[in-house]
């Protein structure tokens, strides 16, 4: 069972820049609202994040699991690198796993050929710390990001977000199940 992912090192790029989204919303005239829409970027993607299940701004994260077998499906995608796998062995020490052992393909971390996962303390955790996020984000999404900054930029309310929309219509076919 995987256990909820921590962010360790936030984003520092969004999949679209500030200059970008001044340009959606009509304010490329003046600098007075950079800071709001510099926060609405990082909401409107971290609302396509949940959305489609996938992480799009490059970060570093760090995920627990309580078995090796939980590796054949990692709870975050896309994942750049592993960056380590820690575990408490046997005899209670703390140990880093050698990447000589295993290998990352796409969503799943496996053993390399003649390799065995190494016993651990019985209910203790595997940390996982990968850098994750998509090396290029989909015109589809990145527009679906400009949709949701031009809509919280000019309705500073509570709108009614009931019905299907253009941002659900850009995003449905980016879902990670």
């Amino acid at each position: 069972m995987w256990y909820p992912t921590t962010v360790t090192v936030q984003p520092t790029d969004e999949p679209v820049s500030i200059a970008e989204a001044k340009r959606q919303v009509r304010a490329v005239d003046f600098a007075d609202d950079d800071a709001y829409l510099t926060d609405l970027i990082a909401v409107a993607r971290n609302h396509a994040e949940k959305y489609c299940g996938a992480i799009l701004a490059t970060q570093t994260v760090a995920v627990k699991a309580d078995r090796w077998n939980d590796f054949c499906h990692l709870p975050v995608t896309p994942v750049q690198s592993v960056t380590s796998i820690s575990y408490i062995d046997t005899n209670g020490d703390a140990q880093t796993l050698a990447d000589t052992v295993y290998e990352l393909r796409n969503d799943s971390i496996v053993l390399n050929y003649g390799q065995n996962w190494p016993a651990t303390q019985p209910r203790s955790l595997i940390t996982v710390t990968a850098i994750v996020g998509a090396a290029d984000v989909p015109p589809a999404v990145k527009h679906a990001i400009f949709l949701r900054v031009a809509d919280l930029y000019e309705f500073r309310e509570s709108e009614d977000d009931s019905k299907w929309s253009s941002f659900d219509s850009l995003l449905s076919n980016h879902r990670h199940y």
